[in-house]
């Protein structure tokens, strides 16, 4: 049966209605980005009528751009790669072995998701200061602190991922590392991990995006020397005026790193995704 004529006609235009949808914000955040501020304030304009790379680099000196950055990269990737880390061996449990609990156990880390995150959010604030009068280990105001709670966000979806990943992984290959010696650790790394490279780059990708642009419990749980760059981009908003062009600069470079990375590591997060959805 052949399709309608106007069908591919009418698949571009919803193609290129979505890129517009999309492309058009990225081009007013870059031509705002390479405006004096006066020419941001007086009313926007397709063109630039000035052209000045000068907020590229008082974004720097207006809030302290860079400590929030590596705040941010400290943050996000020590908790991308240690919710991965606990989600591998949670996600094997689950997938390769049936012990008591274990329905239990993948509905209540599943259950964890239907919740909003600002309901956390108190309780996570007393638990770190009463942390913090009783053991003197400071959880409020520190990365720690904020690593832990990205790491409670994230720990879930990557272990419901990984157990459909693994389920998709022959339970011969992990029956043939054993006749060669390997317990079951050792099939783990040497056999389950190389063939769940891209479930654990997706899983990894997902738990760094979550937690590099996160916004709530960063305004509450960080200080001045901890915050984040999600938080710290409020800074070019005083009381006395908005540096919009900065505030465009700033969200220009903090997105880099996040683009340039998703688009690397692109094949792996749609092979990770699609292979963990069909279980």
């Amino acid at each position: 049966m052949h399709e309608p004529r106007w069908l591919p006609w009418a698949r571009w235009f919803g193609l290129g209605f979505l890129a517009l949808f999309t492309l058009i914000p990225i081009y007013v955040m870059i031509s705002s980005s390479v405006k004096p501020l006066r020419d941001v304030q007086n009313g926007f304009s397709w063109i630039p009528t000035t052209f000045t790379l000068r907020p590229f680099a008082d974004i720097w000196k207006t809030v302290p751009l860079g400590t929030y950055f590596v705040n941010s990269l400290i943050v996000a990737s020590i908790s991308a790669v240690a919710s991965v880390a606990v989600a591998i061996f949670a996600a094997y449990a689950v997938s390769r072995y049936r012990f008591p609990g274990r329905r239990v156990f993948t509905v209540t880390v599943l259950s964890t998701q239907m919740f909003p995150g600002i309901l956390f959010l108190l309780p996570l604030f007393m638990i770190f200061v009463n942390l913090g009068n009783v053991t003197g280990v400071e959880l409020y105001g520190s990365r720690l602190g904020l690593i832990i709670t990205y790491l409670t966000f994230s720990l879930p979806f990557a272990i419901w991922m990984l157990v459909g990943y693994f389920d998709s992984i022959p339970r011969a290959l992990d029956e043939a590392a054993k006749v060669d010696g390997s317990g079951p650790l050792g099939a783990l790394f040497r056999v389950v991990i190389p063939a769940a490279v891209p479930g654990i780059v997706a899983v990894t990708i997902y738990a760094f995006m979550t937690a590099w642009g996160e916004v709530l419990f960063a305004s509450v749980m960080t200080d001045d020397n901890t915050r984040t760059l999600a938080v710290g981009l409020r800074g070019y908003a005083t009381l006395n005026d908005v540096y919009w062009n900065q505030v465009m600069a700033a969200s220009l470079v903090v997105s880099i790193p996040v683009v340039v990375g998703f688009l690397l590591l692109q094949r792996y997060l749609v092979q990770g995704l699609t292979a963990g959805a069909v279980k």
